[in-house]
C-alpha cells in the first residue's frame, strides 16, 4: 500500500507524530511527540518531549489534554512548549523545543522511504530515517546539531487498556542504513511467542519489511532497559538472521497516567558498523 502524507482519520481515532534524533559527537539525544485526538469541541492535544545533554536528562514536558482549535492538523501545530510543522510532504519537516532554560530547534529530512507499520494493534503509521541539523540550547548555550534519527506517524484507535508492555526500537547505523522495530505484549500474554511484533530495514534507496524481528532486553533492578538484542529474519529465503547489539547511553522514566514510558537511548552495532537509536518501552504504571 501506497504511503500518503494526509489520511482521513474517523471520530474518536487518535493521531501523532513522533521525532527522535541522535548527535553523539555532541552528546545531544531527545524525543518529541505531538498527538491529537477528538473532534469539535472535545479536539486535544498532547505533548510528550525529553533531551539529554552529556547523558542527563536535561529538560521533559509530558501534558496529555491541551484544548486546541477544531481544525488544527500537522501542517503546523503549537502546543505549550513544543511546536511541529510539515515544511514539504514525506521529505522534511521541524520540531522545537522551547523549555525554560534547554531545548531545541531542529529540521528533520528523510534518508528513506517511509515504512508502512501495523503496531500497535487498531493503527496505521509509517517510519522514516532522517537526516537531523538545527541547534539546541543548554542553559543559554547554543551547541549545533548534526546528527541522525527518525520521524514517525501513527493514527487509529488503539485500546491501551489491553497494553501490557510496548517496545519501541529505532536504530541508526552510521553507513546509512537504519531498523525500526515495535513489539506488543497484552495483558494476559503467555509470553513472547504472543508478542506482536513489525519491522523494518530502512535505507536511502528502500524500506524493506522484516519478515520475523525478534528483540530481547536486558534489565536492571527498577525494571529499566540496559541493554538490547536484535535478530532480524529478513524472509525465509535467507540463510541466517542480521544481528545488532545495543548498550545504555542515557535514560529517563515518565510517569504518563496509567502508563510509565521509560525512554532510552543506545550505542547499536550491527555487521561491524556503529550506531545509536532509541529504545523505549510503555508499560502499565505499578500502583
Amino acid at each position: 500500500m501506497r504511503v500518503v502524507a494526509v489520511h482521513e482519520s474517523s471520530q474518536g481515532d487518535s493521531d501523532a507524530v513522533t521525532f527522535s534524533f541522535a548527535d553523539p559527537a555532541e552528546q545531544l539525544y531527545g524525543l518529541a511527540r505531538l498527538g491529537l485526538s477528538g473532534e469539535g469541541e472535545r479536539r486535544r492535544g498532547s505533548a510528550l518531549a525529553v533531551m539529554f545533554a552529556e547523558r542527563v536528562p536535561v529538560v521533559a514536558i509530558a501534558d496529555g489534554d491541551i484544548p486546541v482549535e477544531a481544525s488544527a492538523g500537522w501542517k503546523e501545530l503549537s502546543l505549550p512548549g513544543l511546536t511541529a510543522s510539515i515544511e514539504v510532504p514525506l521529505e522534511r519537516w521541524s520540531v522545537r523545543l522551547a523549555g525554560e532554560s534547554h531545548g531545541f530547534a531542529l529540521t528533520f529530512e528523510a534518508a528513506s522511504p517511509p515504512a508502512r507499520r501495523s503496531e500497535p494493534p487498531e493503527t496505521e503509521g509509517y517510519e522514516q530515517l532522517c537526516s537531523v541539523r538545527g541547534e539546541a540550547v543548554l542553559d543559554g548555550e547554543v551547541r549545533p546539531v548534526d546528527g541522525r534519527g527518525q520521524r514517525g506517524h501513527s493514527w487509529g484507535s488503539p485500546d491501551w487498556t489491553r497494553l501490557a508492555e510496548m517496545h519501541t526500537v529505532c536504530a541508526w547505523m552510521d553507513d546509512d542504513r537504519g531498523v525500526a522495530m515495535t513489539v506488543v505484549r497484552e495483558n494476559g500474554s503467555a509470553g513472547h511467542d504472543e508478542d506482536e511484533r513489525w519491522g523494518a530495514m530502512l535505507d536511502p534507496a528502500a524500506a524493506v519489511q522484516i519478515a520475523d524481528p525478534r528483540l530481547s532486553t536486558t534489565y536492571d533492578g527498577d525494571g529499566r532497559q540496559r541493554r538490547a538484542g536484535l535478530e532480524l529474519w529478513l524472509d525465509e529465503t535467507q540463510g541466517g538472521p542480521r544481528r545488532a547489539a545495543g548498550t545504555l547511553l542515557c535514560g529517563s522514566s515518565l510517569e504518563l497516567g496509567q502508563l510509565r514510558l521509560d525512554c532510552s537511548f543506545m550505542r547499536w552495532t550491527m555487521d561491524g558498523v556503529v550506531g545509536t537509536g532509541r529504545y523505549d518501552v510503555l508499560r502499565r504504571a505499578a500502583w
